[in-house]
């Protein structure tokens, strides 16, 4: 497989935006197997470790926010992965390594940088998520760095912009319980559910194959 792992623009969500349309036309993954995965929190303070942006030998950094991809394998005895274009593990990885090594849920963090993770079924992302980059640009509207040459991504409904709702999260609002009904919510919730740090895999493992 020819994908490449080195991104041109440093905003993570149209990067997978890309990325989840790219894995579909080139036969990686079917639309329906994929998921766009928000992570942060209220404080907008989240660390991951293994990221290109580091500058420290554990790549830990602070983002945000950040935005990955996982696919769900639908092959008995199979990993999912994960596809996140910033990362230093291979790419992909699969998601208990992923978890295991860039989110750590088991490195005990104060409470400000609790991580939450929004899943949203990637056919609703692609059909409902905008973006006019207004967070790239200043007080004063000019671009804090050269936006893609490409179009600003706009909903199937018109809608301009809208990624503030899908980064707003707190750890208040994570499920309270990963059973039958929170997980097939997340095929019919266009902002997708909010998961813990420790409920990750679980979720991942009660979609049906």
């Amino acid at each position: 497989m020819s994908l490449d792992s080195s991104i041109e623009f440093c905003i993570s969500e149209e990067n997978v935006y890309l990325l989840c349309k790219k894995l579909c036309a080139d036969g990686v993954a079917d639309v329906s197997d994929l998921f766009v995965v928000f992570i942060s929190n209220e404080h907008k303070h989240i660390p991951l470790w293994h990221q290109k942006a580091s500058h420290r030998a554990d790549g830990i950094i602070l983002w945000d926010y950040h935005v990955i991809c996982i696919q769900r394998r639908k092959e008995e005895n199979s990993m999912d992965l994960v596809w996140d274009l910033d990362s230093t593990l291979p790419f992909p990885s699969t998601i208990a390594s992923y978890v295991s090594e860039c989110i750590r849920p088991s490195f005990e963090l104060f409470s400000e940088f609790q991580r939450v993770f929004r899943v949203v079924h990637a056919p609703l992302f692609l059909s409902y998520f905008a973006s006019d980059r207004r967070h790239m640009k200043d007080s004063e509207g000019n671009w804090t760095s050269p936006p893609p040459e490409y179009k600003a991504i706009v909903a199937q409904d018109g809608t301009v912009h809208n990624l503030n709702q899908y980064i707003e999260m707190s750890t208040k609002d994570v499920l309270k319980d990963v059973g039958e009904d929170s997980v097939n919510s997340v095929f019919t919730k266009q902002l997708g559910v909010l998961v813990g740090e420790n409920q990750l895999e679980r979720f991942f493992s009660c979609i049906p194959r």
